[in-house]
């Protein structure tokens, strides 16, 4: 009886040791040492349905049949709008928290900016989002094009020609990785467990093409139209798909029904999400190419923090957009807990926070925010007692101060260098 007291209160202590660990992520840092004064977000957008084209295929690729939507084609799911709504409420309480926003707060003029690409998903993120954060508030979410079409703020359209610089420093990285077909054979082992778990040689396309199983010997990567393709792209349409049932599933045991009667390990999870991240991975280690796509999405960030004023920013674009601006800035390597993605999980979040120093100097912060695969399935309430996770984002080059972090005047010139360099090799 005593030792189970024991390993009882050894569980509670553990349990609140992490809670605390975790609120002190998120919490002012230096004990309010800190005042936060501006908080710039960049969002993946939240869990949507498989887009129209990437149907098409994936209807193609199994004997199975694939969830039913509560969305149409690549537009944010019902799930996906409950998950954002929920995210936005912690940010509500968090920004309570620190004094930036009042109980049912609505902002002035030009204090906050919510702006998104010009696809429903992007949009819809942003209003959920907002309605969450705001719920007092008639917000406008900001967007340039018609809807559906790509605004290139978010997704740059091809360029008519790049630089022979470009294209030799891209091709140097590329190979410094093992080349595009040694990238591709390091995701075989996970396009296989793909191609098990739905059957791949049993599908319609198995049998009009003549083909068993997913390979790298046919993958190629097409520098000046940024496009891999092969046989591995395709797995990764039956990943994407895949993952997107994960997260639809509520819980463990409809988790096997996502994978097809498959009862899979969380880490086998992870193996399907990589395949269709292959090209997001990859962009963290072309900080050439990075930092090109990401350019457009630089400058706005630039400058909503230079805006004197705006408190608060939330952009919605793509993983695409995370995966380029992380390493465009130099962030450090970092690992995720808890998500089957490894760099961007669906929803999550870079935030930039501008805090004022005891002495009046500025400082900036950057942390990783996302709902972890638990809180996603089971559409858990999140609050500062129980938040979502928070990963502290570290900078190549950049001295942090005792409390990680920089003075805010470097971080802005990270973005200046950034851009610059983008537009050196344009």
């Amino acid at each position: 009886m005593r030792k189970n007291k024991v390993v009882l209160l050894l569980c509670v202590f553990f349990l609140v040791l992490s809670t605390f660990a975790e609120r002190m992520v998120l919490a002012s840092e230096g004990d309010g040492k800190y005042r936060l004064s501006k908080v710039l977000v960049l969002s993946r957008h939240n869990l949507r349905s498989p887009t129209r084209s990437g149907s098409r295929i994936v209807n193609s690729l199994t004997p199975h049949s694939w969830f039913r939507w509560t969305a149409g084609p690549g537009e944010l799911s019902m799930k996906g709008a409950q998950l954002e709504t929920i995210m936005g409420q912690f940010f509500r309480q968090w920004l309570e928290s620190e004094e930036l926003i009042g109980a049912n707060y609505v902002p002035e003029i030009g204090e906050m900016r919510f702006y998104a690409n010009s696809y429903q998903r992007t949009i819809a993120t942003a209003r959920y989002f907002a309605s969450g954060m705001l719920p007092m508030a008639d917000i406008r979410v900001e967007h340039h094009l018609e809807l559906n079409e790509a605004d290139p703020v978010f997704l740059q359209k091809t360029p008519e020609a790049i630089s022979d610089e470009y294209r030799a420093r891209t091709a140097e990285e590329v190979e410094a990785l093992g080349g595009i077909r040694g990238i591709g054979k390091r995701m075989e082992s996970d396009a296989a467990l793909v191609a098990e778990i739905i059957d791949f040689k049993d599908s319609e396309y198995a049998r009009e093409n003549g083909v068993t199983s997913f390979t790298a010997d046919d993958l190629s990567f097409d520098i000046d139209t940024m496009r891999l393709t092969g046989s591995l792209r395709v797995a990764g349409r039956a990943s994407d798909a895949l993952s997107l049932q994960y997260y639809e599933a509520n819980g463990a045991e409809d988790a096997v029904r996502a994978a097809f009667g498959h009862a899979l390990t969380f880490e086998q999870w992870q193996g399907v999400s990589r395949v269709k991240d292959m090209g997001i991975i990859s962009y963290f280690y072309l900080p050439t190419m990075a930092k090109h796509l990401a350019r457009p999405l630089l400058s706005v960030m630039r400058d909503e923090l230079a805006e004197e004023e705006r408190i608060f920013t939330f952009l919605c674009g793509h993983d695409v957009n995370l995966a380029t601006v992380l390493p465009a800035l130099g962030v450090e390597e970092y690992t995720l807990h808890d998500s089957i993605e490894e760099k961007t999980p669906i929803g999550s979040k870079l935030v930039i926070e501008k805090r004022i120093g005891e002495g009046g100097e500025a400082y900036a912060s950057l942390k990783l925010v996302y709902q972890n695969a638990k809180q996603m399935q089971g559409r858990e309430p999140l609050s500062l007692e129980h938040p979502p996770a928070i990963v502290p984002l570290r900078l190549q080059g950049l001295q942090a101060n005792e409390n990680g972090m920089y003075l805010f005047d470097e971080v802005v010139r990270r973005f200046d260098e950034a851009m610059a360099e983008a537009d050196e090799v344009a």
